[in-house]
């Protein structure tokens, strides 16, 4: 629940863009981050680690899928993503990425060169690298989309790596068919090219396991991870095997790659706690569970005028309406009557249903008879 300056209490159907997995103000991260402010706010992570970033960077090998195990911690998604091509690159010695339209890696200028989304790139265009090899991101046929991300491939020898959202977010919650990113795995393998997993939207349970990728057993080699990472306080990370995050050379002195707030004390204690919460509350499942109900009343849509699509997995859920002016509308009816939306999409067409992972089933029933309701 949110409640606004006037007293109005809110369902949230965003947790604040999929961040507050463990609910807004999670009182054992909030107490995590006020322990530690105490003893100490911030430090020189890549210098002198502090005691709670190494616990936080075990905790992350032990959580992290398959022999991920060796992490850059960062404050952003933006920064994690790319850290993650830095590091493709360096692995590699290639200078190019393969993406996909639709996709959302972040707004910084070396994200935005594998970002799917016109609108984001065009502006910056002048600045941005045009040598990016962009997907169609599959919603049906894995085989054939799989043949078509081949033949693309083995068109460029200059790839380093792909990446790709195993459930697109801000693309507007497309879930790839089964088999697509097992398949992806096994192509990226033949050809010699690194797969890169963002999973910063879908990360710490919000698709019903850990991390999307667990829903096909598929490990990349690098994981990109943030925004539920600490229920709130600004940190984010890239996850990758060993073998890859080793290609970065020993500091002579001057890390080749930093930032000020890597590691902030704050940042780990918070992740940590949260982490702990969603292990203790058991969020993935909780997650799966309400999702199968909330997909079947949302399934229900489908049979209104002005609604195109419903897709979804876990507690990431899009529907997509007919245009941009109807999904917009939708917003701000359903804000009139109690209920926080966003809109998703490539033009903004889809409602993105994504709440906390903590939400009652009978708060997200409610939101949905809501949105129902502001359909009409």
């Amino acid at each position: 629940m949110v409640t606004d300056v006037d007293g109005n209490r809110y369902i949230d159907l965003t947790a604040a863009f999929g961040v507050a997995n463990t609910g807004h103000s999670n009182p054992y991260v909030a107490a995590a981050v006020h322990d530690q402010a105490v003893r100490l706010m911030h430090g020189m992570g890549d210098v002198h680690p502090t005691e709670v970033k190494v616990r936080l960077l075990e905790a992350l090998a032990r959580i992290a899928p398959g022999d991920l195990s060796k992490t850059f911690l960062a404050s952003t998604g933006s920064e994690a993503v790319e850290a993650a091509l830095k590091t493709a690159m360096l692995a590699t010695g290639k200078p190019a990425f393969a993406a996909y339209r639709g996709a959302y890696h972040g707004l910084s200028l070396g994200t935005l060169a594998i970002s799917g989304i016109q609108k984001f790139r065009e502006p910056f265009a002048e600045f941005v690298p045009n040598s990016t090899l962009f997907l169609d991101y599959p919603r049906a046929d894995a085989d054939a989309a799989l043949d078509d991300a081949e033949g693309a491939l083995r068109s460029r020898s200059d790839i380093a790596a792909l990446v790709i959202e195993p459930v697109q977010g801000r693309g507007g919650c497309v879930v790839p068919p089964a088999g697509y990113l097992r398949g992806l795995r096994r192509l990226c393998e033949r050809l010699g090219i690194l797969l890169i997993f963002d999973e910063i939207y879908t990360g710490f349970g919000r698709t019903g396991t850990l991390f999307a990728c667990e829903h096909e057993d598929v490990v990349p080699d690098i994981l990109c991870i943030g925004k539920a990472m600490a229920n709130g306080f600004p940190i984010s990370a890239a996850i990758a095997r060993p073998a890859i995050m080793d290609v970065w050379p020993e500091s002579p002195g001057e890390a080749l790659h930093t930032s000020t707030y890597l590691g902030n004390p704050m940042g780990c204690a918070a992740a940590l706690a949260n982490i702990g919460e969603i292990e203790r509350l058991q969020l993935p499942q909780r997650a799966q569970q309400l999702g199968t109900k909330l997909g079947a009343r949302l399934d229900t849509l489908r049979a209104r005028e002005n609604v195109v699509d419903v897709r979804g997995r876990g507690l990431i859920w899009g529907v997509e309406l007919r245009d941009t002016k109807s999904a917009e509308q939708l917003v701000k009816k359903a804000l009139k009557a109690g209920v926080i939306l966003l809109q998703a999409g490539p033009l903004g067409s889809v409602i993105s249903i994504t709440p906390p992972l903590v939400i009652t089933e009978q708060q997200l029933l409610h939101a949905v008879d809501v949105i129902e309701a502001c359909l009409e």
